[in-house]
């Protein structure tokens, strides 16, 4: 059986996750970010995994409290011990249904071993 590429990971925004204008805190859409691209990583990998960077993190339109956010993580390239993970955060409705890409962004993670080392991780399957 391949590897996941592909995770999603749904979350609500309550008051605790907002800003004073209540709209989900930038903080708050990275920790989520993060999350998913550390889970579709360690599924993919099957190894620990840790974030080296985060990179070019667009913000396009608020999110707001009671909307629930779906973020879909990628894994889009792989090194030797390194992953590259594509995530979005997409707004939704619960009521409406109407969604929003609201925040995307790229993350490096590395694979460790045991040891805590960097170790190798399966290559990408080719595209069909």
């Amino acid at each position: 059986m391949a590897a996941p590429t592909t995770l999603h990971l749904w979350e609500m925004v309550f008051p605790d996750h907002t800003n004073h204008l209540g709209t989900l805190f930038g903080g708050q859409a990275l920790a989520w970010m993060d999350k998913a691209a550390f889970l579709v990583a360690s599924r993919y990998a099957r190894r620990t995994v840790v974030t080296a960077s985060s990179e070019r993190i667009d913000f396009h339109v608020p999110v707001r409290t009671g909307q629930g956010v779906e973020l879909v993580a990628t894994v889009v390239a792989v090194g030797r011990s390194s992953l590259q993970v594509d995530v979005e955060l997409h707004a939704e409705s619960l009521t409406s249904g109407d969604r929003a890409l609201c925040t995307r962004g790229r993350f490096t993670m590395i694979a460790l071993d045991d040891n805590g080392r960097p170790t190798a991780v399966p290559a990408l399957p080719a595209a069909e």
